[in-house]
């Protein structure tokens, strides 16, 4: 399971065998059941969670009772309440896996303590945190400015797999329309 961590690493940057070794020494296995709440709003999120195996969704819900999904999370993604985790503060959202789920998590401190140690670890964090940053804007954008076909286009040919994977309600949330609506699109 490490060595899916160093794959996923050496994506960007190269690291020693003491280097890798050190960094994976700060992760913890942890296994989910479909179901499994992740993250709920109010806890404090001190943990960050890279998937290993299995499928989960980020989501809000609003005044009125509807959910809006902020985030799919699956193999190689990472994964928590980032405003909550950064901050040191309390999650706004939910993170819920879709299915079980194999994720090997990272403290806070540790990460701290891993960017301010190792050059490499920090690089490597601050493209992952401006990737992140990147695909959140083309998402708001996209909400903002393309009709729900347009959208639901964009996810099919971005993250084709995930309409394996998840029911077509959970994909008309992601995409912002109801579920009729999902149904009279044609792509």
């Amino acid at each position: 399971m490490h060595t899916l961590l160093r794959k996923h690493l050496e994506e960007l940057i190269e690291l020693t065998d003491a280097e890798f070794e050190y960094i994976a020494s700060h992760f913890q296995l942890k296994r989910f059941k479909k179901h499994a709440i992740l993250i709920q709003p109010g806890e404090l999120v001190t943990h960050e969670y890279f998937v290993l195996k299995g499928l989960l969704k980020t989501s809000a819900t609003d005044d009125d009772g509807k959910e809006h999904i902020l985030q799919f999370s699956m193999e190689n993604w990472w994964v928590s309440d980032y405003q909550a985790f950064m901050t040191g503060g309390r999650a706004t959202s939910t993170t819920q896996c879709l299915e079980d789920v194999e994720l090997l998590y990272l403290s806070a401190r540790d990460r701290h303590k891993l960017c301010a140690e190792i050059h490499k670890f920090e690089h490597f964090s601050r493209l992952k945190v401006t990737s992140g940053f990147l695909h959140l804007q083309r998402r708001v954008m996209a909400l903002l400015s393309n009709d729900a076909q347009s959208r639901y286009r964009q996810l099919l040919e971005q993250y084709p797999s995930l309409f394996q994977r998840v029911p077509k309600s959970l994909i008309a949330a992601y995409i912002g329309v109801s579920r009729e609506t999902l149904s009279r699109l044609h792509v």
